[in-house]
Formats: C-alpha cells, structure tokens, sequence
C-alpha cells in the first residue's frame, strides 16, 4: 500500500532502493505516529472534516494500534511502504472508507515530523533521566572520597595535588553543562510542525493551535516552510547535545582506562566488569570502558554525519532526509546503554587511599611551598626561585598537609551548589504537561 499510488506499478528494484532501511526506521516512530493521528482528526473534527461517531471509532482503532506499538508488537507489513501507510491501512481494514479519511489536511511530510518530534521529545526525556543518574553517582563518590588525595597532571606530567572528590565531582559539573545543551535541544523539539503539509500549508481551515495543545507542545513551528526547514536541523541540533553527554563520558573512560593500568593503579575496577586475556593469565582488562570511549567517540560524529546529509539542500522537502533517520533514530538507544553501563561501573569502583605515600609524587606538593613562603612575606617570584632550586639540589622535603579552602577546592568541594544548579535545569523541561496530554486520549 502506498498513500501516492495512482494505478501504476513501479519498477521493483527502484521501489526497493528508495524504500531503503525506512521500514525498519518507521518502527521506532510506531507510536508517536499514532499519538499525531489522534491529535489530527480530533481538530478534523472541530472542523467538521469527521463526524462525532467517526472520531470515536477511529480513536478507539487508534487505541489498539498504540497498544501494539508500545509492546513491540506492531509491525510493517512486507508491501506497505512506511508508517503511515500501515497505520491507515490497518484502520481501514477495520472502519472501511472512514479509516481513509485520517489523511485530510496532511502530507507525509509533516507527518513525519511531527512523529519525528514526538519520538525525540520521548527520548530525549528518558536520557535526561539517566544523565541524572550518572550525575548523581558520581557526586555520591565525590563525597564518598572527598579527602582521599591523588596526583593532578598537566602535560601528563605530575603537577598538583589533587584529590578523587574533584575528579568524580568535576565529571558530574561536566554533565550539568551537558544537561543544558539538553534543554536547549528539548526547547527545539517541543513545537509542533503539524498542519504545515508539504511545507506549504493547506486550504482546509486547519486549527494548529489545537493540535498544539492535544500533543502537550510548548508551541508550534508557525511559517510552514520554516517546519520543513527545521527537518534534520532539529535533529543536528539533538545530536549535537547527545554528542556533548558522549564527549564527557568518553573522557571519564579514557581517565579511567588509565587509572586502572598497574602503571598508574589509581582505581579498582569490579572485577566481574573486566574481562581477560587468551594468553596471560594476570589480565582483567577494562574493556568497558575502552568500548563505551569509542562508542562516544561514534556518537560525537554523529551531528557531522547529519550535516553532511543535509548541508546543501535548498528549502523544501528532499528525500535524502531520509536518510537522517538510520543514523539519528538508533543513536538514543547508544547513548542510553553507554550511560547506563558507566553510571553502573561509577557506582562500584574503589580508589586507593594511599597513592600519595609513593615518593615519585612528592614534587606535586612544591606548590604548596611556594605558598607557604610567600604567605609567611617571601615575594611570590622569590619563593619559587628558592624552591625550584631546593628541588634542582635534592633538598626539596614536602609538606603533605594542604589547606585549600576556596569555592570548588579540594576543601570546598561545592557538591550542594552544583546539584541545585542540576535540578534548576532539570526543572525547566516539565515533562507531567505531556504525560497529562497523552493521558488526555485515554492512553
């Protein structure tokens, strides 16, 4: 079944290529087709393009269908081209010519969209989730380890000192600004690009802000070229906030990589979380997470790979957005088992608390000589002389006890602060105004 049919058969191979993956793709939108449906013909109804008992009918049929979708169970048949077609073909089997009428005031283009929108928000919420979660076992373990020191590096070189509240805790600060960029990509997804057709708009007396409101959007995308516009620069946008969580957890894999070889010996990983070698018995490799530094590592490509699909279309609706679908459809599911598996690790891992006692890591504390001098009147550049000559002539004795007292220190490590400006943005992205839309349609 194809909604443009006009009577005439299309070569196979032709059909075949243009339909590509989209089967497949289309069933991770099943539902939130389903949900625009309901939306569009209730405002059918208000503007008497459906009758009272049609919408009731057509509903209840819709029900079951996102039953079907939501257990996994709904499917595209063989030689139904899409979604769409399969949603309206299976309401037609059931309701006759009544279940044909659903399309009236719509394109493909815009139906798409919006279950393009519809299926982000839906995602982008369940990320948002277990970014929190991540966030909040890695401030668990900053406080946990609050005091325990360990060696800071610039230039991979031993440098300062340091300690494992700042390192976990500087990971969870990395995913506040991560959540910011979610925001902003949620802000971008929840408008409502129904109505705008083929990007054209159309004569029947369409009630967007209807539509707008049934499907709990915070607006709608109002120039119905511009809603065309938005398809694949919507998702860029999306990919490039997930993109922002990836980079942050790709580096915490890389450090942890590194921390957990015998060189460094900073960090324990579960044992039952490494796996082992085929030859040397001693191994118990961190596998983890050198396959979640490359999955983020995939995921951060992916707002390139959208912009390469998309960079030199003109305005108006091509098929190569299409394939924006096969990279930009999966990639949530990545994300999600990436952050679940690492919050999971993160929860479990133990630091050594005496890395500090190993002499190779005494210069880290000729710093905080350098301090004490010149806060006992030495001039600063005088202090540093003396000092760097101390450590030249192999007469440098550290002081271990450090008193670093200011905001975001090793003393002061600001987990409370960081965590309020988490659940501040947290706040904005008000998800009960969609869970009492979508309850609205009885679902």
């Amino acid at each position: 079944m194809k909604l443009w049919d006009k009577g005439y058969e299309i070569n196979s191979q032709i059909e075949n290529y243009t339909v590509g993956h989209d089967r497949e793709m289309d069933l991770y939108l099943a539902q939130d087709d389903v949900l625009g449906s309901m939306a569009h013909i209730t405002m059918l109804r208000s503007i008497e393009l459906l009758k009272e008992d049609e919408l009731t009918a057509l509903l209840a049929e819709l029900r079951k269908i996102y039953g079907m979708a939501v257990e996994g169970v709904f499917q595209i048949e063989e030689d139904v081209e899409d979604v769409h077609s399969q949603v309206e073909l299976m309401l037609t089997r059931k309701l006759g010519e009544m279940g044909k009428k659903i399309h009236s005031g719509r394109s493909r283009n815009d139906q798409v969209l919006v279950d393009l929108r519809l299926f982000t928000r839906r995602q982008l919420r369940l990320i948002v989730q277990d970014v929190l979660d991540l966030f909040r076992a890695l401030q668990k373990q900053s406080e946990h380890y609050a005091s325990v020191l360990m060696p800071g590096y610039t230039h991979l070189q031993v440098a300062m000192p340091s300690s494992f509240g700042l390192w976990f805790g500087a990971y969870a600060e990395s995913l506040v600004d991560d959540m910011t960029m979610l925001l902003a990509a949620w802000r971008q997804t929840n408008r409502n690009p129904l109505g705008s057709a083929a990007g054209y708009g159309s004569s029947f007396p369409l009630n967007r802000t209807m539509t707008t409101d049934l499907l709990g959007f915070d607006s709608m995308d109002y120039n119905v070229v511009y809603a065309q516009m938005g398809r694949g620069k919507t998702e860029r946008n999306v990919a490039f906030a997930m993109a922002s969580v990836a980079g942050t957890v790709s580096k915490l894999a890389y450090d942890a990589c590194m921390f957990n070889s015998q060189n460094f010996n900073f960090v324990r990983l579960p044992k039952e979380c490494t796996t082992g070698s085929s030859i040397m018995p001693h191994k118990k490799n961190p596998d983890v997470f050198e396959l979640t530094r490359a999955k983020c590592n995939k995921l951060q490509s992916l707002p390139q790979q959208i912009m390469m699909i998309m960079n030199n279309l003109p305005s108006g609706y091509f098929r190569d957005l299409q394939i924006i679908k096969e990279v930009f459809l999966p990639s949530f599911q990545e994300l999600r088992d990436i952050l679940a598996m690492t919050t999971y690790i993160v929860d479990k891992m133990q630091v050594r608390t005496d890395i500090l006692d190993d002499p190779r890591y005494d210069l880290i504390f000729s710093v905080e000589e350098v301090n004490r001098l010149a806060a006992s009147g030495m001039p600063f550049r005088d202090a540093y002389r003396k000092v760097g000559m101390d450590i030249e002539a192999g007469k440098f004795t550290p002081c271990k006890e450090i008193h670093h007292t200011h905001e975001g220190s090793i003393g002061n490590l600001c987990n409370r602060e960081i965590r309020q400006m988490m659940d501040k943005i947290v706040a904005e992205f008000d998800f009960q105004k969609i869970d009492k839309a979508i309850k609205a349609f009885g679902l």
